[in-house]
């Protein structure tokens, strides 16, 4: 058979006169050969990888690669022919194994970083992932034509991404609250300048008006005052009254005078009192400008330790669960062992049960093989036992410790067989009669026996006789 390959496609032939494998576009396939058909185009994977920074804050990394068989190295491509041999491009068993990769070096790399550098390194954090991703599907002729690492994400109950939002966005808000502010208060006070430099200019240009009039006023009546004066000069007549109007002139020159100078300070003192004004509007300005500023510079500080002091609970938190964690962990394998060193002790007691259990029930067949052989006979059967168990030994030995031990005074006597009397262990007096009578004999046996035994209790004891019996002989003391 002649077999084409499409334009994105390999075929992988092996069998008789290859030795491994062969690659081709087309090729003759002859008996005792077998091909396999390859497509090279790329292939999308997309991921929701989830790992932990430096901080042991986790997050998702959603990323999508484009992976595909690196087709211009021919090693490369006998790699992924042994790879996809049994496997199609899109089943479980390659996805596994890319995702495998890249969820293994993603997370491995974002031990290394700190979320911040993570987060403000996306471009770098990227760049590391594809290298470090790419050197691993070496292995396998796969090569990485495209890595697009979306925006990271928050895991459930760790809302570090989104805290970091709110916090940037409330210095947005403050800091264009601020700006505002300062906006406000620089037309303020533009407006204010303005008005007053305005007034300032208009109040100077009427001082200098009034100053101008009165003097133009005064400098007719001057030469009015001249030329009458002259007429009153000429007319003797009118001296009088040029004297008066000299005077009249001079009252009204006085005044004059006094309403230019009022004028000219009061024209000083509105101004003061116009740029004063102005200056405390200002410093009221400054002060609400710098009360805004301290606001937003304590609400920052207030958000950054809450974020702090909300990270510190978490890790505390954290810190204890494991704790707890490992404390059950080790009180569980305790009592595993304290039921296993239970049951051990169990069984040893079971065992020793049946020891004994086994031994009553040898000396049970023991005692009625015995029996059997004494012919039932109880006090033969007890009688041979303790003699073989040597009891009556140990009943002799222990009597004997007994009395070595109380030391007594032994008398033996005897009741004087054959007309003699014997006795050792005490000094008795021995009287012989001899009668023909029997019964005589045996009267006079039991007298001779009554004097050291009395003896003896005497020795033995310290006690008397009464004094109806026969008393003791009186000792040589």
């Amino acid at each position: 058979m002649f077999k084409v390959a499409k334009a994105s496609e390999y075929l992988v032939i092996t069998g008789g006169w290859i030795p491994d494998m062969k690659l081709a576009k087309k090729s003759w396939i002859l008996p005792g050969q077998s091909y396999t058909i390859i497509d090279l185009s790329p292939v999308n994977y997309t991921f929701q990888v989830q790992a932990m920074s430096a901080e042991k804050l986790p997050f998702i990394l959603p990323a999508v690669f484009t992976i595909g068989p690196r087709t211009e190295d021919h090693d490369s491509l006998l790699r992924y022919a042994k790879l996809m041999s049994s496997h199609d491009k899109l089943s479980n068993h390659v996805n596994e194994l890319v995702e495998g990769v890249i969820e293994g070096e993603t997370r491995v790399l974002a031990a290394s970083m700190t979320m911040e550098e993570i987060f403000k390194g996306t471009k770098l954090f990227k760049q590391q992932v594809f290298e470090k991703v790419q050197l691993e599907l070496n292995q396998f002729g796969l090569l990485i034509y495209n890595a697009n690492v979306k925006q990271l994400v928050d895991v459930a109950g760790h809302e570090y991404f989104s805290y970091l939002g709110q916090k940037t966005q409330m210095e947005a808000a403050n800091q264009a609250k601020i700006d505002v502010a300062e906006a406000k208060m620089k037309g303020e006070i533009g407006e204010k300048l303005r008005d007053g430099q305005t007034r300032q200019n208009a109040a100077k240009i009427d001082a200098e008006t009034t100053i101008i009039s009165t003097q133009r006023r005064g400098e007719g009546k001057k030469q009015e005052i001249k030329v009458g004066t002259e007429v009153k000069v000429y007319e003797n007549q009118q001296a009088a009254e040029v004297a008066q109007a000299d005077a009249t002139l001079a009252k009204k020159k006085a005044g004059w005078a006094k309403e230019a100078q009022v004028a000219e300070v009061e024209s000083k003192k509105a101004v003061a009192m116009r740029e004063a004004e102005l200056q405390r509007e200002v410093e009221t300005m400054n002060a609400l400008t710098m009360t805004e500023k301290l606001k937003a510079e304590f609400l920052s500080k207030a958000n950054v330790e809450y974020e702090t002091k909300v990270q510190e609970a978490n890790w505390e938190l954290y810190k204890k669960q494991k704790a707890a964690e490992a404390y059950l962990y080790e009180k569980q394998k305790a009592a595993e062992a304290h039921k296993a060193a239970s049951e051990a002790e169990l069984y040893a007691k079971m065992k020793e049960a049946e020891g004994l259990t086994a031994m009553a029930e040898a000396q049970g067949t023991y005692i009625r093989t015995l029996l059997d052989a004494f012919g039932g006979n109880y006090p033969a059967m007890r009688d041979y036992l303790m003699i073989n168990g040597g009891m009556y030994q140990q009943i002799a030995k222990t009597n004997a410790e007994a009395v070595r031990g109380l030391q007594p005074k032994i008398s033996i006597w005897t009741n004087g067989n054959n007309g003699d009397n014997h006795s050792s262990g005490a000094t008795t007096d021995a009287t012989s009669s001899s009668s023909s009578s029997s019964a005589m004999k045996e009267v006079a046996g039991v007298y001779k026996m009554l004097p050291p035994l009395l003896s003896t209790v005497h020795d033995q004891t310290g006690m008397l006789p009464p004094s109806w019996m026969p008393q003791l002989p009186p000792s040589n003391n």
